[in-house]
């Protein structure tokens, strides 16, 4: 039976200008586009669309300018049924927009991006029963203020909170130690162990172990990812899919990993279950096109039982 819950997701939304081309051009050529998409983007908004899709209530707390991408931006979360009543608008402000090159064949990307131009949200200008109803909170931590406040607001509560850990910023790892769960890519591992070298992913994880989540994740793209819970120490494999663009996939990770654990599942399925979410988006391009049914996902993961 499927548990129906809620999810607040508070931190980036983004415009993504996304364009496919055959190779990455050397400087100072031209290099003509094959496909040119515009979508939303933006690691927590992207999450949330991936969980309204799997059937999950949610709603978006973040900033917008008032500007053309703004409008495409929250008219693309209120498209897929995600509250954007915590989305405010700055006036006289850009909208964080990032512009995307994907090579054709081989999927991998390279992003260009800006931040908002605007001030960024702050703790009085969430509600004041914040996070009200939800079931769960999703962070990624790029406006710092307003995300430890959330933390703090949510673990009053006793309502557990996920860090979506993109780089090793001002205060991110203070706020992984308020966090229950923390999923972070490749690369905040990578400078999380500066210093370290070779890079050591099972090292890395041992060493994050020590913010005190109940779990904590390291995605390595096609390599998969690696996991500890408790002493539990695991790796799970990516899954093979035909990838046409990776862009959103650690987003759309984080989305499956938050819905396996409203379902209460045990951490193992909760992070296959996200790994295949995440490879099934790859089959299209952009953030949010290839994000999978829930049907659709388990009929990929029934075909691939390890």
């Amino acid at each position: 039976m499927i548990i129906r819950m809620n999810v607040a997701g508070l931190g980036q939304c983004a415009l993504d200008h996304l364009f496919v081309i055959d190779s990455f051009p050397a400087a100072d050529t031209k290099k003509e586009v094959l496909k040119w998409t515009i979508s939303g983007g933006g690691p927590v908004a992207t999450a949330l669309v991936s969980l309204a899709r799997l059937g999950m209530k949610c709603r978006f707390h973040g900033i917008i300018g008032d500007d053309e991408a703004g409008q495409k931006i929250s008219e693309s979360l209120k498209q897929e049924h995600v509250n954007v009543q915590g989305l405010l608008t700055r006036q006289g402000s850009c909208s964080q927009a990032a512009f995307i090159a994907v090579e054709k064949g081989s999927g991998r990307r390279t992003i260009f991006w800006k931040r908002p131009s605007a001030e960024p949200l702050k703790p009085h200008e969430l509600p004041n029963d914040f996070p009200g109803d939800a079931d769960f909170l999703l962070l990624d931590g790029l406006m710092s203020e307003v995300s430890f406040y959330a933390a703090q607001k949510a673990r009053d509560k006793g309502i557990p909170v996920m860090l979506d850990a993109g780089r090793v910023r001002e205060g991110m790892i203070e706020l992984a130690h308020l966090c229950d769960y923390v999923v972070c890519s490749e690369e905040f591992a990578r400078e999380l162990m500066q210093g370290t070298e070779p890079f050591d992913p099972a090292k890395a994880i041992i060493y994050m172990k020590s913010f005190g989540a109940k779990s904590a994740t390291i995605t390595l793209g096609d390599r998969g990812s690696i996991t500890v819970c408790c002493d539990d120490i695991f790796y799970t494999p990516s899954f093979n899919v035909d990838v046409v663009d990776t862009t959103g996939a650690g987003d759309v990770f984080h989305g499956g990993y938050v819905y396996g654990l409203l379902q209460k599942w045990n951490i193992r399925d909760v992070v296959r279950f996200a790994s295949a979410l995440a490879a099934l988006k790859c089959r299209k391009p952009g953030g949010r096109n290839g994000i999978p049914s829930l049907n659709e996902v388990n009929a990929f993961l029934l075909k691939n039982r390890a």
